[in-house]
């Protein structure tokens, strides 16, 4: 195994690349938890490691409940299933507090703060009353407690975090809160081992190649945790050292190599890219494409960063304009035609990718 053999397993076993998920719960329930940070392309993150799967019925399943949105390992937005939500919130919650602390206490964030502010919050939103973060500061004002702003931001952090409130449904494109309680009434407990061993299983599953490094930095968790959860489910992966680092791995993760270096846009805080530290390398190589206004997202070729894209909509349909390392030749030009159309299929409408940009070369790691 090479770098580049580490790239190529990581998109199979992110379902990237061969067998898709049916339903975007099984995607958020094998990964055990996605970065949600930005909704809309996030959406995106889900659906392309299913077959078929479109924006609309993503909105659906968020809508439903089927999917979740909190705060979970690092202090962000993440996608969770109903049923993981209370043990990976009790399991990394203290350690989200613990990076939050010098924020606690700057904004003068106190326990009896929380103690006040997650009593009103659980009593407005009772009965399914979902209800914007801008009716929630208004409430948490009306009753004394002053919440506003960044203020407000961590004050409802924590009330995620204390599992008291998650995402409720859209309305229209604003976000809502709901009691956690009445959106996941049959979630899972475990006791601290079980829930450390579970997380440590379906990062390596998912996510590997892997190294340690890289799973404690994703999931927030110390290095003492981080090593003992690898020591419980280690007998379940395999390991190989490359380029002086041990990776781990599921068993039988390793297929055959591709034939082909297929074209895959994905979006910059998509697990293949959020995923990994140590060895972001295996991605980026020894840089990646130029920040470049307005192009974020990540054109992969062969599972390795080789460029950024975005996308420009209008009502009837979608223009993927792309900012490349270097020219593609035809081969890889019709496999980032295939890559936008597919986008395009998720959105609802036609797409088209354009080449004319290309980068004035990389910019390092940053």
């Amino acid at each position: 195994m090479n770098i580049r053999d580490i790239a190529r397993v990581r998109m199979r076993n992110q379902h990237l690349w061969g067998s898709s998920l049916q339903t975007p719960e099984d995607v958020v329930h094998r990964t055990a938890a996605m970065q949600s940070q930005e909704y809309p392309v996030a959406k995106w993150s889900v659906a392309q490691r299913t077959e078929g799967i479109t924006d609309a019925d993503m909105d659906r399943a968020f809508a439903d409940g089927a999917i979740l949105r909190t705060h979970l390992l690092r202090p962000t937005w993440h996608f969770v299933l109903p049923a993981d939500i209370r043990w990976l919130q009790g399991l990394t919650a203290p350690r989200v507090h613990a990076l939050n602390a010098h924020y606690y206490r700057k904004l003068g964030l106190d326990d009896d703060h929380f103690v006040k502010s997650n009593a009103l919050l659980a009593d407005v939103l009772v009965g399914g009353r979902h209800r914007t973060r801008k009716e929630l500061g208004v409430e948490l004002g009306r009753a004394g407690i002053e919440a506003s702003g960044v203020r407000l931001g961590y004050t409802m952090m924590r009330a995620e975090l204390d599992a008291v409130v998650c995402s409720g449904a859209m309305r229209g494109k604003q976000h809502t809160y709901a009691l956690l309680d009445e959106r996941a009434p049959n979630a899972t407990t475990m006791d601290r081992d079980e829930a450390l061993a579970e997380l440590t299983r379906r990062y390596f599953t998912t996510r590997g190649p892997a190294t340690l490094k890289d799973y404690i930095r994703w999931s927030s968790l110390t290095a003492a945790d981080g090593r003992r959860g690898l020591d419980m489910v280690g007998s379940e992966l395999q390991q190989n050292i490359v380029d002086g680092r041990p990776y781990w791995f599921a068993e039988g993760s390793l297929g055959p190599d591709r034939t082909s270096e297929p074209v895959d846009l994905v979006q910059v805080y998509d697990e293949v890219v959020m995923s990994y530290s140590e060895s972001r390398d295996a991605l980026t190589g020894d840089s990646i494409a130029r920040d470049e206004a307005g192009f974020m997202h990540a054109v992969l070729l062969g599972g390795r960063w080789i460029g950024r894209w975005r996308a420009v909509r209008n009502k009837a349909s979608v223009a993927v304009e792309t900012s490349l390392d270097r020219p593609f030749n035809r081969v890889e030009a019709r496999s980032l035609e295939a890559a936008a159309e597919r986008y395009g299929r998720f959105l609802g409408v036609p797409a088209s990718a354009s080449r004319r940009r290309v980068s004035a070369g990389p910019a390092g790691n940053g």
